[in-house]
């Protein structure tokens, strides 16, 4: 995750205005690194991608490109303010939230194809950690589901019941990618609906700053944040801006999780 990086062009004019006063510095500042080539100079819309999926292991995943959200809202509840831009590279996230059977197990709702819920934070770290992956940071799963252009839901800013599996259809999982109009722009499914997901963060205010100690793995009695929710009876619950929080040792049987890679395999 990077944030925008001062341009070299200004202290290069530092040192140009102090040798034109005739005092030359005592060393030469080094010039501030450039922002990473994955990471666009400006901001691309959900449009202007086309999805990319690959197959690592077994699990399907999709690319999530270099750029830019602004996270949280200022209409949104209080825990989504303020609002603050947060920068990200290249990342891989699974287009499908993990299921029985890759897991290995049936939590409370069997079938091969179901998600894989009824997890502590703990079993869904090791699990993608085994795949060479890791948890989803909660800015990370919310760029994966709502993009650059910020859309309330996965595939745009209007509530859709026909586009996900939520209380007032049904009080049980569906299998995984049952809905396929409900995709994000990345191509992932089911990140409103269904299950609500773990993340790796820490549940604290915003603005998101992932340097406070929000993301630190050794913490292990904070509560971490989980998102992707199904209740209608919550203001905008389905809706991949909201934020809920759950002891890490705690189960939910609504609480399923995918995995994200920073690289997979050419």
């Amino acid at each position: 995750m990077n944030k925008k990086n001062p341009l070299p062009y200004a202290l290069f004019l530092i040192v140009f205005l102090v040798a034109a006063c005739g005092g030359a510095p005592a060393s030469t500042p080094t010039p501030a690194a450039t922002p990473t080539p994955d990471v666009p100079p400006a901001r691309m819309a959900n449009r202007d991608w086309r999805p990319v999926y690959k197959t690592v292991s077994g699990f399907e995943m999709v690319e999530v490109p270099a750029g830019c959200i602004t996270l949280g809202t200022e209409e949104g509840r209080r825990d989504e303010r303020p609002p603050a831009e947060i920068c990200f590279n290249r990342f891989w996230i699974d287009r499908l939230e993990v299921t029985n059977a890759q897991y290995g197990s049936e939590g409370a709702y069997p079938g091969p194809k179901r998600p894989r819920e009824n997890l502590t934070w703990f079993d869904a770290r090791d699990f993608c950690a085994k795949r060479g992956g890791r948890l989803p940071t909660e800015a990370e799963w919310e760029y994966a589901a709502r993009g650059p252009s910020g859309n309330v839901y996965p595939w745009g800013n209007n509530f859709n019941p026909d586009n996900l599996n939520f209380d007032q259809k049904s009080l049980e999982t569906s299998d995984v990618g049952s809905f396929p109009l409900g995709f994000s722009w990345v191509g992932a499914l089911d990140m409103s609906g269904n299950v609500w997901e773990w993340t790796s963060s820490i549940y604290r205010p915003y603005p998101y700053d992932p340097a406070d100690g929000r993301e630190d793995p050794n913490d292990t009695t904070s509560p971490r944040v989980f998102r992707g929710g199904w209740l209608s009876n919550i203001d905008g619950g389905t809706s991949p801006i909201r934020r809920f929080r759950l002891e890490p040792g705690e189960r939910d049987w609504r609480i399923g999780f995918r995995c994200v890679m920073d690289q997979v395999p050419e």
